[in-house]
């Protein structure tokens, strides 16, 4: 069995006399595909933001690799291995799409400011590195013919292949995905599900993700966790989210048959 990669132990978060998330629990294992939905304001992206490290719990733990994290600053839970994108795309529009996944694989560069002021041998051995690793990540991203094009010219769906990229640059190993279909047609849903799947196996990552196309959700999840006003209300396989009265209920706003 898959070690235990994130626990959420009774995490709360309350802003005020506003309680926006209550009482859940999470438990996430290594080189799973989960998927986080409910309706809109259920808490899906405060749950992210505290994972991140943008709000600190009210209530409860959140342990990374057995490391409790909860309250920790952004950048040191990044450097955990945890990194996401946003619902809302937040790229370096006038940098070219190949500076946009070499900013970001500078987190794991070993080189100093000094080394490279300096321009030292081993600065430059380590530019040539993340370089090389940022065209990797464009190739399996199908992003290498636009690499030298400025980021904010790119069409929305492969701008949302950019956000991917250079969360993967990383090298997390927990990748938090905020809506990735969002915006995207057909095809370009369907070519998201097959990277991501492939993504995970080639970097074994364990990826959670918040998304309002169920159609990609129940396509892609091994395991979905469900939120309504904040509370789990339910935990389990696609199949079996389903067919549950209570999603069911959650979405459509009205009783189900048999309740």
């Amino acid at each position: 069995m898959a070690a235990e990669l994130l626990g959420l132990r009774k995490v709360g978060k309350h802003f005020g006399g506003l309680q926006c998330l209550s009482d859940i629990d999470l438990r996430l294992q290594e080189g799973g595909l989960y998927g986080l939905i409910g309706p809109n304001g259920a808490g899906k992206t405060t749950l992210f933001n505290l994972v991140t490290g943008v709000y600190a719990p009210s209530e409860g733990e959140i342990a990374f690799e057995g490391r409790t994290i909860g309250g920790w600053a952004p950048w040191r839970i990044a450097s955990l291995g945890v990194a996401r994108t946003f619902q809302n795309i937040r790229l370096f529009p006038r940098l070219t799409v190949l500076d946009n996944v070499r900013i970001a694989g500078h987190r794991r560069a070993s080189n100093g400011v000094l080394a490279a002021v300096l321009k030292t041998e081993r600065n430059d051995r380590e530019e040539r590195r993340l370089t090389d690793d940022a065209h990797e990540l464009l190739e399996l991203l199908s992003l290498g013919e636009v690499r030298d094009q400025p980021a904010g010219m790119l069409p929305y769906g492969l701008q949302r292949r950019l956000e991917i990229a250079r969360a993967l640059a990383t090298r997390p190993k927990l990748l938090l995905l905020d809506e990735p279909a969002a915006g995207l047609n057909p095809q370009e849903t369907e070519e998201l599900m097959v990277q991501v799947r492939h993504l995970r196996d080639v970097f074994r990552l364990t990826v959670l993700l918040v998304e309002h196309d169920m159609r990609f959700v129940m396509g892609i999840c091994e395991r979905i966790v469900v939120l309504d006003y904040g509370v789990k209300i339910a935990e389990g396989a696609p199949e079996e989210i389903r067919r549950d009265p209570r999603v069911i209920e959650a979405y459509l706003g009205r009783e189900t048959e048999g309740k």
